[in-house]
């Protein structure tokens, strides 16, 4: 049984078109997902509220909450659905939604550790631990890194943050590698573009 959606919902065919949202349209509102999340009570919106509103078509006020950028990926609610249903693939389909139309939430940080994180691979082809962090910082609170600082020497003294990385990409090997993520982010924006011109024509 697929529960309907009324109207000409653009937002909900978005999320449906994304891998892992196929089925968002299938949930029965029964709460499982909600009551089985461990961050749900940290989150603007539930997974079910969040689910019915995009439903509703309410594309900015799912977008500009922090409920996605608060999933753990735990899997919880996808073994308890009893439809079925990835409740966290649709909040990945909801970040990355979130990422295209330029939408953030001023009570979640994720997203610019996700930029910070992104940005630091296609320009030095690893990640340096210290130095993305460090950036990280830099672009949100500078002061915050402050109370970590036991944590960071605590990871310095058992070896799990290295200031310095002992292996870096050759020049040519990164070159190669920096080419891949760009063609990667190329047929990305294409396919984007292809996935709204078909929105577009499915309203005419």
């Amino acid at each position: 049984m697929e529960i309907k959606t009324e109207g000409n919902n653009d937002f909900i065919k978005e999320i449906s078109s994304m891998p892992g949202g196929e089925k968002i349209n299938l949930c029965i509102q029964c709460g499982t997902c909600s009551g089985s999340c461990p961050n749900a009570n940290k989150m603007d919106y539930t997974p079910r509220e969040l689910i019915a509103m995009a439903r509703a078509g309410m594309r900015d006020q799912v977008l500009s909450s922090n409920s996605m950028w608060l999933c753990l990926s735990c899997y919880m609610c996808t073994v308890r659905c009893p439809r079925g249903i990835v409740p966290t693939y649709i909040m990945h389909a909801l970040e990355h939604l979130a990422m295209r139309h330029h939408v953030s939430s001023p009570r979640t940080r994720t997203p610019t550790l996700y930029k910070v994180f992104s940005k630091t691979v296609h320009d030095v082809g690893y990640i340096p631990r210290f130095g993305c962090m460090g950036r990280f910082y830099l672009q949100v609170n500078p002061f915050g890194a402050i109370k970590n600082i036991p944590v960071a020497l605590s990871l310095l003294q058992h070896g799990r943050m290295p200031i310095t990385q002992a292996r870096k990409l050759k020049p040519e090997s990164l070159r190669q590698f920096q080419a891949i993520l760009d063609k990667a982010e190329t047929l990305g924006r294409h396919l984007e573009r292809k996935e709204l011109k078909t929105l577009i024509s499915g309203r005419t």
